[in-house]
């Protein structure tokens, strides 16, 4: 079996950490666009090495955030979204398809440019790279993906999604790439950024993926009023994509009460979304 793995490795491919669930394989990737290296993380459905899988191909889920979705030795205050767990538990329930998840690790020190679309004071970025990000993830990430893995092709068949200021940069990708993303996931987004850019940018757009997962918690900024705008600015959000003619069969939108901004709060609302967007 170990003559196995290393004839399937890859010559980027990188060991996986231990302790997760199913089969998850690290590409060290360097960015021509963003001139920098990060990790990216592939996780595979059950039995994708079956000879009788050979010519099959997957769905595909993009997040951000990758160094958070699957190792505790690498994710934010050591929680993960458990991504793995959740997926693999999904697809033996047959509520979801086999499919492959991709984690796009962020820079740490370059996180924040590379995820604001705008200039913004607060935070204080005036050299935003986020405009980047659309074409990083078209020209870049996906290609290198698909030389690899056998993913489906077509929109339906691919997800994009992340948190915070990653919820924010794939709301403002799909707005940029109609037609690539057919499922996006959007957890506590900061669509604050920019004096609220984002959204006035949102009400010009017609074209959006046929399913939306939105999240928020009413106790994201530990300050009630605070908390009160942030819930306020993700119904606005929701108040665009219904007039775009999202029902409810493409749009779910969780108001999580007293959830917080934080690892744990979207491990626990992941399978619920993984569901919506991809279940049969």
């Amino acid at each position: 079996m170990e003559e196995l793995a290393q004839e399937r490795k890859q010559p980027d491919q990188l060991a996986a950490p231990p302790g997760l669930t199913g089969d998850l394989r690290l590409h060290e990737f360097s960015s021509r666009i963003f001139r920098n290296t990060r990790m990216v993380r592939v996780w595979l459905p059950p039995r994708y090495d079956a000879p009788e899988n050979s010519a099959k191909q997957y769905p595909v889920f993009y997040l951000n955030d990758g160094q958070n979705l699957f190792d505790p030795a690498t994710a934010f205050n050591n929680v993960k979204w458990a991504v793995d767990e959740a997926a693999d538990r999904l697809i033996r329930q047959e509520v979801i398809p086999p499919m492959i998840i991709v984690g796009i690790d962020n820079t740490q020190s370059e996180r924040i440019r590379e995820y604001l679309p705008y200039r913004s004071f607060s935070p204080a970025i005036l050299r935003p790279l986020g405009t980047r990000y659309p074409t990083f993830l078209k020209d870049e990430i996906m290609p290198f993906i698909e030389e690899r893995y056998r993913v489906a092709q077509g929109a339906q068949k691919t997800g994009l999604g992340g948190s915070s200021l990653g919820g924010l940069i794939s709301l403002y990708a799909v707005m940029n790439l109609p037609g690539v993303f057919g499922r996006l996931l959007v957890e506590s987004p900061s669509l604050f950024v920019a004096n609220r850019r984002i959204l006035r940018h949102a009400r010009n757009v017609r074209s959006w993926p046929d399913r939306v997962y939105l999240a928020i918690g009413t106790g994201e900024a530990g300050r009630e009023d605070k908390s009160q705008q942030v819930v306020e600015d993700v119904r606005e959000l929701e108040h665009i994509l219904r007039r775009a003619g999202l029902d409810g069969n493409r749009l779910r939108v969780n108001i999580a009460d007293g959830a917080f901004h934080s690892e744990a709060e979207w491990a626990k609302r992941f399978p619920e979304a993984l569901s919506f967007l991809f279940g049969q």
